[in-house]
């Protein structure tokens, strides 16, 4: 928070892309494709772009180090069941505790959430360019979202 004798500093609007480094281009969209729904707008041998409506994650070839314990990411999905069992499918094996978390086979640890229970929100107009506008928020998230001045009202 600013206050009137600290110099102003750019506001953070939201998360643009992730960056993951995969040890393998093709495998990694493989892989991601497995569970996932997205649209390649680039790749080459050392990187892909795969896009969600408005957000990315490139994927970069080169994963050096061990995985991760405590860092992750989180993907919103529409139907998070779907994803789990698309996920037992190919074997992946969950993280132990309260969230649905996993390592991809690179190490990069990933929490997959459901969409209309979390804050996080898409623009009307970008859901429906993704086929998503049926989309609604729990009443949980909505009350979330106007605690902080975020929703409408009722």
């Amino acid at each position: 928070m600013n206050d009137a004798t600290e110099p102003r500093r750019a506001r953070a609007v939201g998360i643009n892309h992730v960056a993951l480094e995969v040890g393998d281009i093709d495998a990694a969209l493989d892989f991601y494709g497995a569970f996932l729904d997205f649209d390649v707008a680039r790749r080459s041998d050392n990187a892909a772009f795969v896009y969600f409506g408005d957000q990315f994650i490139n994927f970069a070839r080169g994963r050096r180090q061990g995985p991760d314990e405590r860092r992750h990411f989180g993907i919103a999905v529409d139907d998070k069941d779907l994803a789990r069992r698309r996920l037992e499918d190919l074997g992946v094996k969950f993280l132990d505790g309260p969230f649905m978390d996993f390592l991809d086979p690179w190490g990069n640890r990933v929490e997959i959430t459901t969409y209309a229970k979390i804050q996080y929100t898409k623009a009307d107009h970008v859901l429906r360019g993704m086929g998503l506008s049926h989309l609604r928020k729990t009443a949980d998230a909505l009350d979330e979202l106007r605690g902080k001045g975020m929703a409408p009202e009722t």
